[in-house]
């Protein structure tokens, strides 16, 4: 088996490109940023009121009475969050309760998680509610292209004809122009074609005919000449 034998692996590609091209459609379909942002916005107010921060030897514990409430907000960002991004049908009311959900954690829940839940909520709220998808592609686009070539095309025929017709018609309308302008004016007579004159020529193998020149007459009191072979028939006796 040689290289030019060899079967060609269609199936083989790139399971980067494969996994980016993926992921590219995936967010183009759906308010992704908006639903990002909204669960960033829920972590915060759900790590804070049960987290134990320690300061050097001293601890400090945040598990009061807003526990209970910032575990819900929380959870229930995370939730619209995921939810604008694989149902994008409900993603008005997943950004209005995100939005109202952000507003309501600023007193239950240590400030919104002191500040770091606030900007995000809001922004991805906002973002889910004015996503909108993508308009569909046109599905006839090149039927469109080719029927405008043909009318151009038959437009573009019928252009040629009518010139054409127009510069065939233009001799006969000019001749009939002048025929009517002649008939037009008072006493004008149209006159005849004349043809130059042609010579005659004989037809070949018809004989010629001797021109005969009419015989001029001698005038009164002149003798005629005497032929050298006539004799006087009087000396001749």
């Amino acid at each position: 088996m040689s290289s030019a034998t060899v079967e060609p692996r269609t199936g083989h590609q790139n399971p980067i490109g494969w996994l980016w091209r993926h992921f590219r459609d995936f967010r183009r379909t759906r308010p992704f940023w908006g639903g990002l942002l909204a669960m960033i916005a829920g972590v915060p107010i759900l790590y804070f009121p049960y987290a134990h921060l320690t300061f050097g030897g001293l601890t400090i514990a945040m598990s009061t009475t807003a526990g209970a409430g910032s575990l819900i907000i929380g959870v229930l960002m995370i939730i619209l969050g995921l939810t604008a991004w694989f149902q994008p049908a409900v993603r008005v009311f997943g950004g209005i309760a995100t939005i109202l959900l952000t507003l309501v954690s600023i007193p239950v829940s240590n400030l919104a998680g002191f500040g770091m839940a606030l900007l995000p909520g809001l922004i991805g709220g906002g973002l889910m509610v004015s996503w909108a998808p993508l308009p569909e592609p046109k599905a006839e686009p090149t039927a469109k292209a080719g029927r405008r070539r043909r009318a151009k095309g038959a437009a573009d025929a019928t252009a040629a004809n009518a010139v054409a017709e127009s510069v065939a018609t233009e001799p006969a309308a000019a001749e009939s122009a002048a025929v009517e302008a002649g008939a037009a004016e008072p006493g004008a007579v149209a006159e005849p074609a004349t043809e130059a004159p042609t010579a005659t020529l004989p037809v070949q193998g018809e004989p010629q005919k001797p021109t005969t020149e009419p015989a001029t007459e001698p005038a009164a009191g002149t003798a005629l000449p005497k032929q050298s072979g006539a004799t006087d028939p009087e000396g001749a006796r």
